[in-house]
């Protein structure tokens, strides 16, 4: 499952992100997204968790906590438009 995570702190990093998620189960990937001008944080990101269920999981468990120095929103991702 694709996982949105929004208002995160603009220092946080793709590492401590997935680290955080991690706490739920297997992690596929975690990236937080950079602006292509500025190369600064847009302050959200993405986490993919293979396990629907520990996915399901985390979101529940992490949305509306404090994560380095913010509070998050942390839901399911809505399908790319391309």
């Amino acid at each position: 499952m694709n996982i949105f995570v929004a208002k995160l702190n603009f220092r946080t990093t793709s590492e401590q992100l997935q680290k955080h998620f991690e706490t739920y189960g297997e992690v596929s990937s975690a990236k937080v997204i950079f602006d292509k001008v500025t190369q600064r944080s847009k302050g959200f990101g993405f986490v993919e968790m293979p396990d629907d269920s520990a996915a399901q999981e985390a979101i529940a468990g992490l949305n509306e906590t404090e994560f380095d120095g913010r509070t998050i929103v942390v839901k399911k991702a809505n399908p790319r438009n391309d």
